[in-house]
């Protein structure tokens, strides 16, 4: 079920394709030099707020609390083999007034380390909401459980409300753990989180380089946590900072790879590629909103001439719901046999494209718009598909073929089912 889920997501999956797919080739050859056993397995702890305000039923008509379960033994069931996978409470223990007391309320639920699937679902399952939320204090105890090893670390937070354990910022208590450069990112969700709520998560999230995610929904809590888990044991990718350009002729040039800028609101940003004959241009983008937003916005990406001519189009949209949109597209260059270069060789040449990102957000007289909001871009070359076919310039690609077979097969099953209706009706009136 979650797979499913997962593969409709949509976005957020074709932008890990693509960053993946660019990245491929490096990753088999470092698998290549060394034995498989040898790598540092990555490690992920999952901290979840047991709190008292978790017994609201305000996601999709049921609690907090039994929307976080569905969603840890859903993803349980689907983490993978080499990641290390830990559970960490805050506030399940302690049910009293005693500010002291429920601020110290943290503790390992599960211990990090190769997974039983059985007994952490049965851990899960005794939870119920009680008492304080002491963010800061399980961070620090969180970056603990994860210490030593090399491979990645990853801390996912799960909460519904600000931390009550002040003057213990739990921003400052992030930035502290970045500080040490121990290579830790701490992803935050925030259940029906309030403003309040959702800016000290989001402060959190970018204190190590994590995201933040706004959640009203089972489905949206239970494919967010998956993939954040799934993360942990992708190859890291460092993104490059860019800035893009008003129009295309000043775009900067693009290789295959991650990059980061920040584009205003309802701006377009220009970025360039170049496209051998035979080669698929695959890029993706993702622009996040990090202030409050009005309803309602999207995110376009196309893939342009010099000239200005569109040649293939991608676009997402959000509702107010989403803190993330992403859209992506892919557009193959045919190779052609008497494409002779602009130079007057028979080489030849490749295209340059330019990739447009332009966005719909906008705010509300009280938001701040700059600095712009965060976009990445994910861009990658591969070899182009087998056969002239255009994807890009048919939009169904080969999918034009199952049409047509689809369109005469529905013509000929017209026309049989016509002439046995008619031979039916004439041997009832006959007989």
């Amino acid at each position: 079920m979650i797979t499913r889920k997962r593969l409709a997501a949509g976005a957020s999956a074709l932008l890990a394709a693509v960053a993946l797919g660019g990245f491929g080739p490096v990753g088999s050859a470092a698998a290549a030099d060394e034995p498989a056993g040898d790598k540092p397995a990555p490690k992920v702890e999952l901290v979840l707020d047991v709190s008292g305000s978790m017994r609201a039923r305000d996601i999709d008509g049921d609690s907090r609390m039994a929307a976080a379960k569905q969603a840890f033994n859903e993803v349980l069931d689907a983490t993978p083999e080499e990641v290390e996978l830990g559970i960490r409470t805050l506030g399940a223990n302690y049910p009293g007034e005693d500010r002291k007391t429920g601020c110290k309320d943290t503790a390992q639920l599960y211990p990090v380390g190769p997974l039983d699937r059985t007994e952490a679902k049965t851990a899960v399952a005794t939870l119920r909401p009680t008492g304080w939320t002491p963010i800061g204090p399980a961070l620090l105890k969180a970056a603990d459980d994860l210490e030593g090893g090399d491979g990645t670390r990853r801390i996912v937070l799960i909460s519904d409300g600000e931390d009550t354990c002040q003057p213990l910022d739990p921003c400052e208590v992030a930035r502290e753990i970045a500080a040490k450069g121990i290579g830790l990112t701490i992803d935050t969700l925030g259940l029906v989180a309030d403003a309040k709520t959702r800016a000290q998560l989001s402060c959190i999230a970018d204190a190590t380089g994590g995201t933040y995610t706004s959640v009203r929904h089972k489905d949206e809590l239970t494919d967010r946590v998956g993939q954040l888990v799934d993360r942990a044991a992708d190859p890291v990718v460092t993104p490059v900072a860019v800035e893009g350009a008003a129009q295309c002729a000043s775009a900067p040039q693009l290789k295959p790879g991650l990059y980061t800028d920040r584009e205003k609101f309802g701006e377009h940003r220009y970025y360039r590629v170049d496209v051998e004959p035979g080669k698929e241009l695959r890029a993706a983008v993702s622009v996040a909103a990090d202030r409050a937003v009005n309803r309602d916005y999207g995110v376009l990406l196309r893939a342009v001439t010099t000239h200005g001519r569109e040649i293939v189009r991608g676009q997402g949209a959000g509702d107010g719901r989403t803190d993330v949109v992403s859209t992506g597209l892919r557009y193959p260059k045919p190779d052609a046999d008497s494409d002779s270069g602009s130079d007057g060789t028979d080489e030849p040449q490749a295209e340059t494209v330019c990739l447009q990102v332009s966005n719909s957000y906008s705010a509300p007289a009280s938001v701040k718009t700059t600095p712009g909001l965060p976009v990445e871009l994910t861009v990658d070359v591969v070899d182009g598909p087998d056969g002239s076919s255009d994807v890009a310039a048919f939009g169904l690609g080969r999918g034009w073929w199952l049409l047509g077979a689809l369109v005469v097969a529905g013509f000929l099953t017209g026309v049989i089912w016509g002439w046995l209706s008619r031979w039916r009706v004439a041997v009832w009136r006959t007989n």
